[in-house]
C-alpha cells in the first residue's frame, strides 16, 4: 500500500531537504502546500503522484476533504514573526489536524524547537513567559497538541540549531550567517565562553523523518541535534580550518557584559536570559546516527565547508 503524505512548509530550507528525500527514495503520493511555488527549487515534474498545492495555511480549510485521505502529514510551515505568527502556528495547525480522519491517519510529524525546552527535555518556562512571539507560538501549540484526540500519534520534533542551505535548497537562519562570523575568525581566537550547543543539518533532519515515516518511534518527544559542543570547541575547530592559532583570553560573557553597559545596549530579556542560561544542550539527541546511518555534517569543519567557507592553511598569525 502507497501512502498518501501531506506536507506543510514545503518550500522551506527543512523541507527542501525533506521533500527530495521522499521524492527520490519513495514512491509515495505526496501533496506539498506551498505559498509560492515559484520558492520550490526540487523538480516535481519527476514522477505524476506528486502535487504542488499553491495555498496559505490560512486558508488551510479548503483543503478538508483532501486532508481526510491522507495517510501521514508532515506540519514544517512555521511563520517566524508577524501577524500570521498565532494563526500559522497555533491556531491553523490545530484546524488541520482536526480535519483528518482520525481511523485513518498514521502519523503526524510535527514540527516544534527546541529553544522551548530546558536540558531534561522539558518545557523551558522563560520561553513562554519572556520569549519573542515565535516562541511563545511554539510553546503554547506544544501544550495545546497534548489535549487533542489524535495526540497518540503526533510525533513532535524539536530541532536544535539548524544548518542547511545551497543552490538547491534555501539557507537556513544560521548558515546564512556564518561566512561573515568566519570573516571575524581573527578576533574570535581571542575569546573563551562557556557555552554549549547541538546543531543538526537540514539533510540530516530529513533522513531521520523519512526513517520515522516508515517506522513511526514509540517516543513521541524528539530533540534533533548531534552530540554537544562546547562554545570553546567551536572555537577551536573554526580558527584550524581557517588557519589561525586560538589564544586563550577574554571571557565572551564579561566582555558582553561590559559592551553592553558601556554602550547602553537595549537588550530584551530572553537575550539576557540567553546569555546567561548559556548551556542549550538537550538529552538524547536523535541524528542518522541514532539509527547506524552517517551523518552527513557532525562537525564544525562540516559545517563551515557546507555553509561556502573556504578552508585555508595555517598562518603565522
Amino acid at each position: 500500500m502507497t501512502k498518501r503524505i501531506f506536507v506543510t512548509g514545503a518550500s522551506g530550507c527543512i523541507g527542501h531537504y525533506l521533500v527530495e528525500a521522499l521524492i527520490q527514495e519513495t514512491q509515495y503520493e505526496l501533496f506539498l502546500l506551498v505559498r509560492d511555488a515559484n520558492k520550490l527549487k526540487i523538480d516535481v515534474t519527476v514522477r505524476s503522484n506528486i502535487t504542488v498545492i499553491q495555498s496559505d495555511m490560512c486558508d488551510i480549510e479548503q483543503h478538508r476533504e483532501l486532508l481526510k485521505t491522507i495517510d501521514c502529514v508532515v506540519l514544517a510551515a512555521t511563520a517566524w514573526g508577524g501577524e500570521s505568527v498565532q494563526a500559522v502556528n497555533i491556531s491553523k495547525n490545530l484546524a488541520l489536524l482536526s480535519m483528518l480522519d482520525t481511523d485513518r491517519i498514521e502519523q503526524v510529524i510535527y514540527f516544534s524547537t527546541a529553544s522551548i525546552l530546558d536540558r531534561q527535555n522539558q518545557l523551558l518556562p522563560e520561553a513562554m513567559a519572556i520569549g519573542n512571539d515565535y516562541l511563545k507560538s511554539k510553546y503554547v501549540c506544544y501544550e495545546k497538541l497534548a489535549g487533542l484526540a489524535i495526540a497518540p500519534k503526533i510525533t513532535k520534533l524539536f530541532p536544535t540549531l539548524v544548518i542547511g542551505g545551497g543552490e538547491r535548497y534555501p539557507y537556513s537562519h544560521l548558515t546564512a550567517g556564518v561566512p561573515e562570523v568566519a570573516k571575524w575568525a581573527k578576533l574570535i581566537r581571542f575569546f573563551r565562553a562557556d557555552g554549549s550547543f547541538h546543531f543538526i543539518h537540514g539533510h540530516d533532519i530529513a533522513q531521520v523523518v523519512r526513517q520515522f515515516i516508515d517506522h513511526p518511534p514509540a517516543e513521541k518527544s524528539i530533540v534533533l541535534g548531534n552530540e554537544k559542543i562546547t562554545v570553546n570547541q567551536a572555537i577551536d575547530e573554526m580558527c584550524e580550518y581557517l588557519g589561525s592559532k586560538p589564544i586563550l583570553g577574554i571571557p565572551l560573557l564579561w566582555l558582553a557584559d561590559v559592551i553592553i553597559f558601556l554602550f547602553r545596549i537595549q537588550v530584551g530579556e530572553w537575550d539576557r536570559f540567553a546569555l546567561r542560561y548559556r548551556h542549550f544542550t538537550h538529552q538524547n539527541p536523535v541524528s542518522p546516527a541514532t539509527f547506524g546511518m552517517e551523518n552527513y555534517c557532525s562537525t564544525m569543519e562540516d559545517v563551515l565547508k557546507l555553509s561556502g567557507v573556504r578552508k585555508k592553511t595555517s598562518s603565522s598569525i
